[in-house]
């Protein structure tokens, strides 16, 4: 299977592996920047939050600008830059000292990130086709998640509150990271050039994301993306871990465990999962993600009526929760970027895989923010029925996307069977 779900082409195979290298380095830090902030540099919970909040706020800002500038100039010229500053925001975390320090290398950072993703699905798309763009993408989330574990797992043997010489270490290594894919690219002289050959007065005049905008099936599947992550992937940094330890009353150990069981269920499932789904809709693919996501919260909630009553249950029904959700997960990593780079044109895929990526910003501001007052009204009952409800919604919204597409688009027959919508990208000299 991992053969398989290999690209055909050399360089996709060595972006995968920056892929890997970079998410080692991500996996050591990512736990851990609330704590650093506070616990080590002595800020206070409040302003905290205020740093990581505006480092989603910036990142989410930017990434439109990345996107035209993918466009424009090729993924190349956007994301190498943006790795370099990346590395030295994640670096500069180890000399933070202060709130204005924080704010202003949690900036840096937001420059940085703000392209890296949509940068790299970019190139990744254009050195991949129809036919294998969804195993190659469920592969690249196999792996990030691979490597996120793996950091994580070091990361906990080496931190220690009373040492921040141990938190300096990890940014450290997390900066060196970024460096990996960075190196891998420039080996790479041809990849990551500008896919469009038309000329600059055409490709200025396509409308950018006005264009998108008026694409009307990528505008449902934006539609879907925005209240499936609000309800799903935007609820377990706030919302999962605020029921478990408040409602369920379960430790910071077994959220721990939980989460770790989500990293290996995605690990796992991830190759058996992109074979089951080759030659299906992916629309009918998201309609279960959704039904997938809200069995995971029902279970969640059924552990917090368990309760103390039954400490063991409660347990398992947290762990439970968050690998059933990693399995939606596995069919939703694949699916979401193919289908966003089957309905892109050349001229604007940078635009359509920053408006991709930005779902995920919006709903990360949206859910955290409404999690902690639907939890704390009527012993979290509202909150499970508020994410429950708005899965099943994104399921409908789903369906109902499945007739705006082509087969082939959809999935349903081989690429190759049918014409795409996207002729065969050629890299265009920069």
């Amino acid at each position: 299977m991992l053969r398989r779900a290999l690209p055909r082409r050399s360089e996709a195979r060595r972006i995968l592996v920056g892929t890997l290298l970079s998410a080692i380095g991500r996996g050591l830090t990512l736990p851990f920047l609330f704590i650093y902030l506070t616990d080590v540099r002595g800020l206070t919970d409040a302003r905290a939050g205020l740093v990581i909040g505006w480092y989603g706020a910036v990142t989410l800002a930017l990434s439109p600008l990345g996107g035209t500038l993918i466009d424009r100039f090729g993924a190349r010229r956007v994301v190498l830059p943006c790795l370099l500053i990346e590395a030295v925001g994640t670096g500069s975390l180890a000399l933070v000292h202060s709130t204005g320090s924080a704010f202003l290398v949690a900036t840096v950072i937001a420059v940085g990130s703000s392209a890296i993703w949509s940068g790299q699905n970019t190139i990744l798309a254009s050195l991949t086709d129809d036919g294998e763009r969804q195993r190659v993408f469920g592969l690249n989330f196999a792996l990030l998640n691979l490597g996120i574990g793996i950091g994580g797992m070091t990361s906990g043997a080496i931190v220690d509150t009373g040492r921040p010489v141990t938190f300096q270490m990890i940014y450290l290594l997390d900066a060196v990271s970024y460096l990996m894919p960075a190196l891998i690219l420039l080996t790479l002289p041809g990849v990551g050039r500008r896919i469009s050959s038309a000329p600059a007065d055409e490709r200025s005049s396509g409308g950018g994301y006005l264009t998108v905008l008026r694409d009307r099936p990528f505008r449902r599947l934006v539609i879907f993306g925005l209240i499936l992550t609000t309800c799903g992937y935007a609820q377990i940094e706030v919302g999962f871990t605020a029921y478990a330890i408040r409602v369920v009353e379960v430790s910071p150990r077994v959220v721990a465990w939980a989460l770790a069981a989500n990293t290996v269920m995605i690990v796992l499932a991830q190759l058996v999962v992109i074979r089951r789904l080759e030659g299906r809709s992916r629309t009918g693919a998201l309609a279960v993600v959704g039904a997938v996501f809200a069995a995971a919260w029902l279970i969640l909630g059924a552990a917090g009526v368990v309760g103390t009553s039954n400490a063991i249950v409660a347990a398992l029904g947290v762990m439970a929760c968050s690998a059933i959700f990693g399995f939606g997960e596995t069919m939703l990593s694949p699916v979401m970027p193919a289908l966003t780079n089957a309905l892109a044109t050349d001229e604007l895929r940078g635009r359509y895989n920053a408006m991709s990526s930005m779902i995920f910003g919006v709903s990360g501001v949206i859910g955290p923010v409404t999690a902690g007052p639907l939890i704390g009204a009527a012993d979290g009952k509202v909150w499970v029925a508020a994410v429950v409800g708005g899965c099943l919604l994104a399921s409908v919204v789903a369906l109902s996307l499945r007739r705006l597409l082509a087969p082939a688009v959809d999935g349903r027959v081989a690429a190759d069977q049918s014409v795409s919508k996207t002729p065969e990208p050629t890299p265009a000299t920069a």
